[in-house]
């Protein structure tokens, strides 16, 4: 899962200031890399490993010119953690284009097999992005030939040559110089991508990016959503182009509403805010319904549960606190590197406010819970600052299927609920309690945000996948490489279970 910003701006302004601002929206997207590609006469580019913070400073920032920006936070899953797989890519010939993305290719072996080995092509990553600008330039270079300006029609058929081609999840936006700024989303929607629009006295701006909150900093208004197989070209009129290229029923992915959006973002019309709220007044209901024990009070793991937390802590009419004071200065713990890396971040990132535990019963609530790690640490730290009884809330379903769209769970023995019981896994984290929010419940909520939606990929709680090509041994394949760029190994046993 990544973040992503393109702007096309007026002539005359440089627009890498507001990439800039919307990388740092979506910084909690991506943390191993970030990078901006601009265009004047030529493509100039930033791009490195780190925070945006880290990644960008005055002397670069400047040299970033151009009325046309991609900009890109990187969070792994294909691909290693070298500076080589920081996005935005760019190719100058023979069609010049720049492009970002956010998502995951299932067929990615397959397509490197077909259209770089046995050829005089290469590659310059191990990110599947290059992969999807190769064929869609190849298939703009094809359609046009020589001598030609690039139409709506071309780009619309380079996209569905892409969807065609590309198998997996993902939302994707270029930079195309002298035509202007495309956006589109792969056919089942999995992956969100929202367009906006302002107008300036320097005159009209476009912009898209992966979630609205990067709109927001940057004053524009949230026209709409970009489609399933939808495809948005911008041109130099600054006329607006859309079309549907690929029919497909939409799936987009519920783990977005569940902990990877801000909750100041929409994505499909949906306010993840509300979303969240609505899951904590269905874990409210549900808790009194299953009779479950009455805590004493309700507390978030911050941040993604906290305004599930108040909702569910106003259903049950208990107290809401905040006992766990959050060091804003340590990434997310779902999306560091390697597991090493999860565990030692913990203790850091987590400190409790012991007169809020000392003699309660406690109900902790959280977005998810995945491989139970950071979970049982914090029961533990619970615990120790006076807690006499601790429970566990979570916002959705266990999780039981790894994930091939784009968030990186592995394999199948990566889940604490893989092979056990609610009961079982309440002992292994270590807590009194823990109640599940119902997977109907969870989707029930999602969709009262907005009723066109018939359903969310839920593959990682059913391991049903929508895109109808996820294999054992595709997932295999995706276990090992993951498990490689963690500096991890890929057991017998998780080889065998994924298959």
């Amino acid at each position: 899962m990544c973040g992503f910003i393109g702007i096309y701006g007026p002539e005359g302004v440089d627009v890498a200031g507001e990439v800039y601002e919307g990388l740092l929206a979506v910084q909690h997207r991506g943390q191993d890399a970030a990078g901006i590609t601009t265009f004047t006469n030529s493509f100039h580019v930033k791009k490195g490993l780190g925070l945006v913070l880290e990644v960008f400073n005055e002397n670069n920032m400047a040299r970033l010119r151009g009325n046309l920006g991609v900009g890109h936070v990187r969070y792994p899953t294909i691909g290693g953690n070298q500076g080589e797989d920081a996005q935005p890519f760019h190719i100058p010939y023979p069609i010049g284009v720049a492009m970002a993305h956010n998502g995951n290719l299932s067929n990615y072996e397959e397509l490197v097999e077909r259209y770089f080995k046995n050829t005089a092509t290469r590659l310059n990553s191990t990110c599947d992005l290059e992969v999807i600008l190769y064929v869609f330039v190849q298939a703009l270079q094809e359609r046009m030939g020589t001598g030609r300006k690039i139409l709506a029609e071309d780009v619309f058929y380079a996209v569905s040559v892409v969807h065609r081609e590309v198998r997996g999840a993902y939302s994707v936006v270029a930079t195309v110089p002298d035509v202007g700024l495309v956006c589109f989303r792969d056919p089942f929607g999995i992956k969100p991508i929202v367009f906006g629009e302002k107008e300036t006295e320097e005159g009209k701006w476009f912009a898209c990016a992966s979630e609205s909150v990067v709109l927001d900093v940057n004053g524009y208004t949230r026209s709409f959503d970009v489609g399933p197989g939808e495809a948005v070209l911008v041109d130099e009129a600054r006329e607006i182009h859309r079309r549907r290229v690929t029919e497909r029923d939409h799936r987009p992915c519920i783990f977005e509403l569940v902990y990877f959006a801000r909750p100041d973002s929409f994505l499909d019309d949906i306010s993840v805010y509300k979303t969240r709220k609505r899951f904590g007044e269905a874990l409210a209901n549900q808790w009194v319904e299953s009779g479950a024990p009455t805590p004493d009070v309700v507390m978030p793991i911050p941040d993604s549960a906290r305004d599930a937390a108040l909702s569910m802590a106003l259903g049950l009419d208990l107290p809401y606190r905040e006992g766990l004071v959050k060091n804003r200065y340590i990434g997310r713990t779902f999306i560091m590197p390697n597991q090493k890396s999860r565990r030692n971040s913990v203790r850091r990132k987590l400190n409790p406010i012991k007169i809020e535990f000392e003699g309660k019963k406690v109900l902790l609530v959280d977005d998810s819970i995945v491989r139970g790690n950071t979970c049982k640490r914090i029961v533990q730290m619970v615990r120790d600052a006076g807690a006499t009884e601790v429970y566990l809330a979570s916002t959705s379903p266990p999780l039981i299927a790894p994930c091939p769209y784009g968030v990186d769970m592995a394999s199948k023995t990566e889940f604490v609920a893989t092979g056990r019981n609610n009961d079982e896994i309440a002992e292994e984290l270590g807590a009194d309690h823990l109640l599940y929010l119902d997977r109907d419940l969870m989707n029930e909520c999602g969709k009262a945000g907005n009723e066109k939606i018939e359903d969310f990929c839920n593959a990682c709680f059913t391991g049903e996948y929508p895109t109808g090509d996820i294999t054992a041994e595709g997932l295999q394949s995706m276990a090992g490489d993951r498990c490689k760029n963690r500096g991890e190994t890929l057991t017998d046993e998780t080889a065998s279970v994924n298959a």
